[in-house]
C-alpha cells in the first residue's frame, strides 16, 4: 500500500519522530490492530503512555487512521500517535454505554447501503446522512438488490426527498452490469467506506470489487433481516488503487455530537425555521410557525419533521454525555491530587 507523498502535516510528524514509522491501520479486533507500512504489515498495539493519555474512545486508533509506530520493538508494532484525521465517521456505541465509536477514519466517500426490500427505511437513511455529513466525507446512497424491487424509480424518488443533493446509485448482484454505477467513485488513492445494516450486500459488493470471494457473505433470514457476517472493520486495497473499508452491519445508529451534520441533512427544515415569526419557535403551537405551515401544506412531511426532532434530541443527549466525560476526567484529577497530598502527609 502506497504511503509516500503524504500530506504536509503528516510529513511534519515524520520529521518530529524520526525513530517512528508512518503506518495505516487496516484492521481492528478489539485492542489489537494490523498496520501496514511501506515495507509490509504487522500486528500492533498502543503504548502504555498512549493508553494513559487517551481521554475518550475516539482517541484510540481506528481502521483508516494513519499512526506513528515503532516497528522495531518486537513481533508487534507499538503505536505512539494517531495523526490528525481528515474525516471520521462516528456513532454512539451500541447499547446503553455512554461513549462514542469510530466506524472509519480518513475516508473520502461513505456509501450508505440499504437494500430495496423490507430493509428500506427513510428514517434510517436520515440517521446515516446526519453522521456522514458530520464526518467530513462525502455521502452516497447505495441501494442494493434492485432485482427484489418492483418499482425502483419510486424508491429512488422517496430517497431524493430526504437525501437532498446526494448521489443515489443502485446495484444488483443478479445483473451482469449490476455494479457499474460504482465505477466512477473508484479512483486511485481514494478511501471508500461501506456502512449499513446486516444483510444488505456490503461484503458481496466488496468481493466483486476485489475480484475474489475474500469476505464471507450471508443472505437474509426468513424475516428479511440480515445476519451478521462481517465481525470487524477492515481496509482492503483494490487493483485500481482505491481502498475500501468493510464494516459490520449496524442494528443501531445513534447520534454522537453530530450537530453540523444534522443541520446539513435537514437543511430544508432549518431554512423553513428561519421564516418563523419567533426566533425561539419550537415549531409546535406557536402562531406564525413556518415549519407547521409547511407540514399543513404538504411541503414537509410530518414524519420527516418528527425524525429531525428525534435526532436533535439524541444529539443533545450526546452533548450531555461529553460534558459527563469532561466532568469525570476533572473528578479523577481531583482524586489524584487528594491522594498525592495525603501520601505526603503520611510520610
Amino acid at each position: 500500500m502506497e504511503l509516500e507523498n503524504l500530506p504536509p502535516i503528516f510529513e511534519a510528524y515524520r520529521t518530529e519522530y524520526p525513530e517512528l514509522t508512518v503506518c495505516r491501520v487496516v484492521l481492528q479486533e478489539k485492542e489489537l490492530y494490523h498496520v501496514i507500512y511501506q515495507d509490509g504489515m504487522m500486528q500492533a498495539q498502543v503504548s502504555g503512555k498512549f493508553r494513559y493519555d487517551a481521554k475518550t474512545a475516539s482517541d484510540f486508533p481506528a481502521v483508516g487512521d494513519y499512526v506513528m509506530a515503532d516497528i522495531t520493538s518486537g513481533d508487534r508494532a507499538v503505536i505512539h500517535n494517531v495523526l490528525p484525521r481528515t474525516s471520521v465517521f462516528v456513532r454512539k456505541a451500541a447499547g446503553k454505554t455512554i461513549t462514542e465509536q469510530v466506524v472509519a477514519a480518513n475516508i473520502d466517500t461513505v456509501f450508505l447501503c440499504m437494500s430495496l426490500n423490507l430493509d428500506f427505511n427513510l428514517r434510517r437513511i436520515e440517521r446515516y446522512l446526519t453522521a456522514s455529513w458530520d464526518s467530513g466525507a462525502v455521502p452516497v446512497v447505495l441501494l442494493t438488490k434492485t432485482d427484489l424491487c418492483d418499482d425502483v424509480a419510486t424508491k429512488i424518488a422517496e430517497i431524493e426527498r430526504v437525501a437532498i443533493g446526494v448521489d443515489i446509485i443502485t446495484t444488483s448482484f443478479a445483473e451482469t452490469d449490476g455494479y457499474s454505477q460504482i465505477g466512477p467513485y473508484l479512483k486511485a488513492g481514494k478511501t471508500l467506506a461501506f456502512v449499513g445494516s446486516s444483510g444488505v450486500g456490503k461484503s458481496t459488493l466488496i468481493n466483486h470489487l476485489l475480484g475474489e470471494d475474500r469476505l464471507e457473505t450471508n443472505g437474509l433470514r426468513g424475516d428479511d433481516k440480515g445476519r451478521h457476517t462481517t465481525t470487524h472493520r477492515e481496509l482492503l486495497m483494490l487493483s485500481c488503487g482505491a481502498m475500501v473499508i468493510d464494516t459490520p452491519g449496524m442494528r443501531e445508529m445513534g447520534m454522537w455530537d453530530s450537530g453540523d451534520g444534522l443541520s446539513t441533512a435537514f437543511e430544508d427544515i432549518e431554512l423553513l425555521a428561519e421564516g418563523c415569526r419567533f426566533k425561539n419557535c419550537t415549531h409546535h403551537l406557536e402562531p406564525g410557525c413556518a415549519v407547521q405551515e409547511a407540514i399543513q401544506s404538504g411541503e414537509l412531511s410530518a414524519e420527516r419533521f418528527s425524525s429531525y426532532e428525534k435526532l436533535k434530541a439524541e444529539n443533545a443527549y450526546s452533548d450531555d454525555a461529553e460534558g459527563y466525560l469532561a466532568a469525570k476526567e476533572e473528578k479523577f484529577k481531583t482524586i489524584a491530587k487528594f491522594n498525592k497530598a495525603n501520601h505526603k502527609n503520611r510520610q
